[in-house]
């Protein structure tokens, strides 16, 4: 990876800043990785949420965003296998991995090729999406027509609706949702249990994941595992987002071993 490669993967938290400086040597980093159809300005407000010694660090996916000119990718696999040199780079001793919905799946898999290169996370946090290892439930979303997409992004709740009412911004925005759509739902389940600490959280008037899948992740770690809810449906980090910090910072200041070999 280029220099310039691994810098458009972690943007400025925000548009008019540069990017913060490590709080101190022994912080610990948070990557954070974005839902479906978004990019990392929905963790704008964290590097200043978090509690000192937490540093969130924000990380962007190819077609959005800063990246809006790079393709947009359709499978776990492609997006893990640009992520993995770059996050090995930035990461020090002590990290861990936030990701929401799509970001939870892509931070598990990032998660297992971060383990194989030597560099485990210190904790994995999954967010508003079920055990990857789960049946399909329902139809497949990212094959629907263009309005039942759009109805679909609509009843999450995520997405302002001054935004999908503007057609030729909602155009734009299709290719994405659906690409992003397509990560999950042709994701084929094909590793072992992790050994690292899991936090799996989700929001309990979240209509399109429910409580016992989000807990399924627990089958997906040898580790220690925890479920926390949060009332809030599935975007319930944005309404709630002092206690999702504050369980981020109590799960990272508990003594983490971390194994000394690979996962085989």
């Amino acid at each position: 990876m280029t220099r310039t490669t691994d810098a458009s993967c972690f943007p400025p938290c925000r548009p008019e800043a540069t990017a913060p400086p490590t709080l101190d040597a022994d912080a610990i980093q948070l990557f954070c990785l974005p839902h479906s159809g978004a990019g990392a300005s929905a963790y704008r407000d964290w590097p200043e949420l978090m509690a000192p010694g937490i540093e969130a660090i924000p990380v962007q996916l190819p077609g959005r965003e800063g990246r809006f000119r790079e393709p947009t990718l359709h499978s776990a696999a492609e997006l893990v296998a640009g992520l993995r040199e770059p996050v090995a780079s930035r990461a020090k001793r002590d990290f861990a991995l936030f990701g929401h919905s799509m970001g939870a799946l892509l931070c598990y898999e990032l998660a297992h090729e971060l383990f194989a290169l030597g560099k485990p996370p210190r904790h994995l946090f999954v967010s508003g999406l079920g055990a990857p290892h789960l049946p399909r439930e329902g139809p497949l979303l990212h094959e629907l027509p263009d309005d039942e997409v759009i109805a679909v992004v609509a009843n999450l709740e995520g997405t302002p609706p001054e935004l999908l009412a503007q057609p030729e911004l909602v155009q734009l925005l299709l290719p994405l949702f659906r690409a992003d759509l397509r990560v999950w739902e042709t994701y084929i389940p094909h590793r072992g249990p992790l050994r690292v600490p899991v936090t799996a959280m989700g929001g309990r008037q979240d209509r399109s994941v429910s409580l016992d899948r989000v807990g399924a992740w627990g089958s997906l770690t040898s580790a220690d595992f925890q479920v926390r809810e949060f009332d809030g449906g599935h975007f319930y980090h944005h309404t709630s987002p002092g206690e999702v910090a504050a369980i981020i910072e109590e799960r990272l200041r508990e003594p983490s071993p971390m194994p000394a070999t690979p996962n085989p």
